[in-house]
């Protein structure tokens, strides 16, 4: 009964629930069986369990934020949206100017919440922010023709604002947002010269980004640009690296898999292949579960993405779909850029598995992300039902209108009657 009751205040979406519960319970095993590596590793102590424990305790509080978030009235994303974007540059320049440094390379991706000590890529919460307001946007400027000079002033300076305060720690989130607001423009009808146009102004710009990097190569904010070159030179080339490494062990991985798969928890590579239970987790999944656990993976993130196209279509509103498109195609683009860097189609870029790779910070904000769509998805519904009961309405009261005149009818027909129900022929005439 507590399960029922608990399915009838999951609002929205029921089929996407179901592709999240799914990847989600999927996730124990391959998590579990990965992190042997940290667990015996130079700090581990061996215990397996406790990561499982912590990977659980993760995706809990994530399913908590979708539903608190999938609660909250739709229209609010709109504000906070416009609010919460100076506060995320904020953010973003806090996280870039504290010179977080691992071994001597610029990790200022990451910032650690005081006194808790939980630490949050703050590039995912400015991904989000950044999609609903462009998608506000465009919602906004339906009604009114487009002009570039003052689509350049609301619209693009926030996007190269906040795209610029995260290129120099992180080159594939920028790319990657860069990418899905451009397709979100082109959805949303914004004029395809003038997308042109912006499109120049980036390269332009990234160009800029590398000339200065080259001239100042000892500053600390480009420092990560050494790894990208690295990265693209390793790739294009046989010269072996640490990343070289890791593809290596990982196409190692994949290849012992077979069809079948090793089975559950008996992976030889995850001892081998560092980042096994975060950016390359799916080298792991084909490992032991075969080529075909690796397509099953993949089939749900296609079949999640198929839902947010219908999710999309039915929204009522252009806000609603843009706000869809926004925020699950870049969720899904992730989970593909991830499984090609496992079989070398790209170079490494740290992308993880959404729902599926272990990290705290990245499970909630793509948790986060998610209720925003299943609350799109309840409004739907809302609207929904708020139509088929007003349709009800109007059908009980026709109901009620059509024996009124029913009864009116009958009325009438007896009062003007020619028959004379009297007992006495002589009362006609006496007036009784």
């Amino acid at each position: 009964m507590k399960m029922k009751q608990l399915l009838s205040n999951l609002k929205g979406d029921k089929v996407i629930w179901s592709f999240l519960a799914l990847l989600a319970l999927f996730s124990f095993m391959p998590v579990f069986s990965a992190s042997t590596n940290l667990a015996f590793g130079r700090d581990g102590d061996g215990n397996t369990l406790g990561y499982l424990v912590k990977h659980l305790a993760h995706l809990g509080m994530g399913f908590m934020i979708i539903y608190f978030v999938h609660k909250v009235p739709f229209h609010y994303f709109r504000v906070i949206s416009r609010i919460g974007l100076p506060f995320v540059w904020g953010l973003l320049a806090l996280t870039l100017f504290k010179g977080t440094h691992i071994g001597g390379a610029n990790a200022s991706r990451w910032l650690q919440v005081p006194f808790i000590g939980i630490s949050f890529q703050t590039s995912s919460i400015a991904a989000i922010i950044l999609y609903i307001y462009v998608a506000r946007y465009l919602s906004k400027t339906r009604e009114t023709p487009i002009t570039f000079k003052l689509s350049i002033i609301e619209l693009w300076v926030p996007v190269f604002i906040t795209l610029a305060l995260i290129l120099p720690a992180n080159f594939s989130t920028t790319a990657l947002m860069f990418a899905m607001v451009v397709m979100v423009a082109f959805i949303g009808k914004y004029p395809l010269k003038y997308i042109g146009f912006i499109i120049g102004m980036a390269i332009a710009g990234l160009l800029l980004f590398f000339f200065i990097a080259k001239t100042f190569p000892d500053s600390k904010f480009f420092n990560r640009v050494g790894t990208w070159s690295s990265r693209i030179e390793n790739f294009r080339s046989d010269k072996p690296g640490e990343d070289d490494y890791q593809i290596e062990k990982a196409k190692i991985a994949i290849a012992s898999g077979n069809l079948y798969g090793l089975g559950p928890g008996k992976s030889v590579q995850r001892h081998f292949l560092p980042q096994s239970s975060s950016d390359f987790i799916f080298a792991i999944i084909i490992e032991e579960y075969g080529l075909i656990g690796g397509l099953l993976v993949l089939g749900l993130y296609l079949l999640l993405l198929f839902r947010f196209v219908i999710a999309a279509h039915k929204a009522t509103t252009l806000f609603g779909k843009l706000v869809v498109i926004s925020l699950g195609f870049p969720m899904i683009f992730q989970a593909l850029i991830n499984m090609a860097v496992a079989v070398e189609l790209l170079p490494v870029t740290g992308q993880t598995l959404p729902l599926i790779s272990s990290g705290g910070s990245s499970i909630w904000m793509t948790c986060f992300a998610l209720g925003i769509i299943i609350n799109v998805t309840k409004k739907e519904e809302e609207i929904e039902q708020e139509m088929k009961e007003a349709a009800q309405r109007e059908e009980a009261l026709q109901k009620l209108i059509d024996k009124q005149l029913e009864e009116d009818q009958h009325t009438e027909t007896d009062n003007y009657s020619i028959q004379d129900s009297s007992k006495n022929p002589m009362d006609a005439v006496i007036n009784k």
